[in-house]
C-alpha cells in the first residue's frame, strides 16, 4: 500500500517545461523568486524571496515541518540576504533556540516559515531553509532527492516498511538517501574545509 510521501509528489512530480517568449525563443532564465505565506486565513505571515532556491528535496528528519499525514517535508535553501518578512513579522516566533537551525514559525497556525543558522561556524550559515509548498508562484526548481529516509522511523514508521518506501521514492524518479545527497555533502565538506583553513593559527 502506497504511503503519502508528500502532497507535492504523491501524484507524481510536475515538470517545469521551458516557456517560449513572444518571439518564439526558449526562455530558460532562472526564476528570480516569489512569496511564501503561512496557513492563516486572515493576516498571514508572508516572506519574500528574491533569488532562485537550491537543493529542493524531501526530508524525513523529525525537525522539519511536514504536512499532516505526510512522511516527509519539502525543503530548499536560499541565501539569507535574499529572504525578508514583508507581512505580519510580529506573528513569528523561534520554535527552539537551542538547535542549530532555528525554525521561525507562525505563532497562530504553526507553519514553519523559514529556518536560519546564526552560528557562523556552521556549514549552513548564510543559507535559510524554506518550504516551497507555501508559494503559489511557478518556476521553482523540482524536487531533486529524498534525504534522511530512515529517520521517519523516529516519527513512528515501522522499520520493515523502509524498503517499500524507498522503492516508492525511486518510482518518482528520486534517489533516497539516509543523509544528504552526494552533491550537498560535497558542499558541506567544502564549507568545513574552508572554515578549518580560516581558523588555523600560523
Amino acid at each position: 500500500m502506497k504511503k503519502s510521501i508528500h502532497p507535492a509528489v504523491d501524484a507524481g512530480i510536475k515538470s517545469n517545461p521551458a516557456k517560449r517568449s513572444i518571439w518564439g525563443y526558449i526562455n530558460n532564465r532562472p526564476k528570480p523568486g516569489g512569496t511564501l505565506s503561512c496557513k492563516c486565513d486572515n493576516n498571514p505571515v508572508v516572506i519574500k524571496i528574491t533569488s532562485q532556491a537550491a537543493h529542493n528535496h524531501l526530508c524525513g528528519c523529525t525537525q522539519c515541518w511536514k504536512p499532516e499525514g505526510a512522511l516527509f517535508s519539502q525543503v530548499a535553501v536560499v541565501p539569507r540576504d535574499k529572504l525578508s518578512v514583508i507581512k505580519n513579522a510580529d506573528k513569528l516566533k523561534i520554535l527552539d533556540e537551542s538547535v542549530p537551525i532555528q525554525r521561525h514559525v507562525c505563532s497562530e497556525c504553526g507553519t514553519h516559515m523559514f529556518g536560519r543558522v546564526e552560528d557562523e561556524r556552521h556549514h549552513f550559515y548564510g543559507l535559510d531553509f524554506i518550504h516551497l509548498e507555501l508559494s503559489k508562484d511557478d518556476g521553482w526548481p523540482p524536487i531533486q532527492f529524498a534525504g534522511f529516509v530512515s529517520s521517519i522511523v523516529e516519527s513512528g514508521t515501522d522499520s520493515v516498511e523502509l524498503e517499500e518506501i524507498r522503492t516508492q521514492i525511486r518510482g518518482l524518479g528520486l534517489e533516497p538517501y539516509d543523509e544528504f545527497s552526494p552533491q550537498l555533502n560535497a558542499y558541506i565538506a567544502s564549507r568545513a574545509s574552508k572554515l578549518s583553513y580560516k581558523n588555523q593559527v600560523y
